[in-house]
């Protein structure tokens, strides 16, 4: 197996120790999680973001969505139907966890169920401070007068 050295990259960059633990976790991959229950990440927009999971057979009240440090976690949990005698059992209703890394500044704006479908609605918020502003440039004479008119006043 290959080891990757990312070492020359953080030597010019403050600020990102949290990526070597996401490329770690990308890397060795989560061997406890399950394919189950399938979902879609969907871009709806440059900021905004849909999940979808198939969740057939869950009701609102068995699904339980919270968000904590930038990880999405969905937990459904039904109760088993142990008295019901099957023929054929190929539904699929199992309890699951499901979790996602979330971006920074990715927020869950609205969650919705509807025909055996979660769908979860994510949004970008950029802080003002983070957006990108056009700077000004001077030259110097404009500086010197500007200075100028200062002093007079």
């Amino acid at each position: 197996m290959r080891t990757l050295d990312l070492s020359p990259l953080f030597r010019s960059s403050i600020g990102f120790d949290h990526l070597v633990s996401l490329l770690d976790s990308a890397t060795q991959g989560n061997k406890n999680q399950t394919t189950y229950p399938p979902y879609n990440i969907e871009v709806v927009n440059e900021d905004r973001y849909r999940i979808t999971m198939a969740v057939a057979g869950f009701k609102r009240d068995d699904i339980e969505i919270t968000t904590e440090q930038n990880k999405l976690t969905i937990v459904g949990e039904q109760e088993s139907d142990q008295d019901a005698n099957y023929l054929h059992h190929g539904i699929a209703a199992r309890n699951f966890e499901r979790s996602f890394q979330l971006a920074d500044y990715v927020k869950v704006v609205d969650a919705s169920l509807q025909d055996g479908l979660l769908h979860i609605e994510l949004e970008r918020e950029l802080p003002e401070t983070l957006k990108p502003r056009k700077i000004q440039i001077n030259t110097l004479k404009q500086e010197r007068l500007t200075n100028e008119s200062e002093k007079v006043a």
